[in-house]
């Protein structure tokens, strides 16, 4: 694999987390422009001492605890992790900034900030805040910080708030691997509610490919909602997977596994944003069709039932902690 920016250096600071996993950096582990740094952005001490050895002129920053059942059970690492974690990175930018006046801070975000969504209706960048849940809650806090630092102290800021993202290596707890794992074990698929809840899903790549555009086109103090259009209920996208796995498969109607379970408290009905500003300044579209993205995600998943296993086994903690131990 060539890299795209070879005259970039690529720091990767991650703590590893039970979602952190080193196989999925296996195909960029060895290229000259890549290093991994095992840091938690709460250690404030540690990710100095990574942006001074590193010299760090640049901050794509997307660490974040981002489950929201998990942030009902237990608050306190969203807290800590998404507001205190985003506070460091963004000292550790203002100092830098001060020495290299070219420094960058992309704040990555998601479209929970803004609550619920009534039906027929999209957030704009311009729309309140109304977080319902306390990871929601964690990202709104910290994009009202980084939002700060560019008018309290002119850091070169820019934020981008997208929508469901879903493709390869995605942790199991999320739906799309959820749905696929369960289904392939023969195990009931949850769902929220009714399944009625709306959510616009969008590709790992387009999403990426919109960061590339914001981290070097968007304009300082600006935010940009990142979608693809692809609205559905949960229902519809569970039936969906099911359909495919079915047609790939066989062995009878996956549909059958679905099971409705009461839902979560906090439950925002509807997440849709409206992406023009991005589209229209700097010129980005999503290049993947959903329904082609959908099927290829399957594929990748059937083809790496090994990895799924090893998420969910737990084999994959000792495979990176034996992997850093030998670094």
């Amino acid at each position: 694999m060539a890299p795209k920016y070879p005259d970039y250096l690529f720091v990767n600071i991650d703590c590893l987390t039970y979602a952190g996993n080193l196989f999925n950096l296996e195909s960029i582990s060895d290229l000259p422009n890549y290093k991994f740094e095992k840091v938690d952005i709460t250690d404030f001490p540690a990710l100095e001492k990574c942006f001074a050895e590193n010299q760090i002129d640049s901050v794509i920053h997307l660490a974040a605890e981002s489950h929201v059942d998990r942030s009902i059970i237990g608050p306190a690492k969203f807290i800590r992790t998404n507001i205190a974690g985003t506070f460091y990175l963004l000292e550790l930018a203002r100092k830098t900034s001060e020495r290299d006046k070219s420094f960058r801070f992309l704040h990555v975000s998601t479209d929970e900030v803004y609550g619920s969504a009534e039906s027929g209706l999209q957030f704009n960048e311009e729309s309140p805040f109304n977080p319902n849940s306390p990871y929601a809650a964690s990202k709104a806090a910290a994009d009202h910080l980084a939002r700060s630092y560019y008018q309290t102290y002119g850091l070169n800021i820019v934020i981008t708030n997208c929508t469901n993202n879903f493709g390869p290596y995605q942790f199991p707890e999320k739906l799309f691997p959820l749905v696929i794992n369960n289904a392939l074990n023969n195990k009931a698929i949850p769902v929220y509610g009714d399944g009625k809840h709306e959510r616009d899903w969008l590709y790992v790549d387009d999403h990426c490919n919109a960061l590339d555009f914001v981290f070097h086109s968007g304009k300082a103090g600006e935010s940009y909602n990142v979608s693809s259009g692809s609205l559905m209920t949960n229902i519809e996208l569970v039936k969906r997977i099911c359909g495919i796995l079915d047609k790939k498969l066989g062995g009878g109607k996956r549909e059958k596994l679905i099971q409705f379970v009461t839902d979560r408290p906090g439950h925002d009905r509807r997440y849709a944003l409206d992406s023009s500003k991005i589209k229209n300044e700097l010129e980005w579209d999503p290049s993947n069709k959903f329904e082609t993205a959908l099927e290829s995600t399957v594929d990748w998943y059937l083809k790496n039932e090994n990895w799924l296993k090893s998420c969910t086994s737990g084999e994959y903690m000792k495979y990176y902690e034996t992997m850093y131990a030998n670094r």
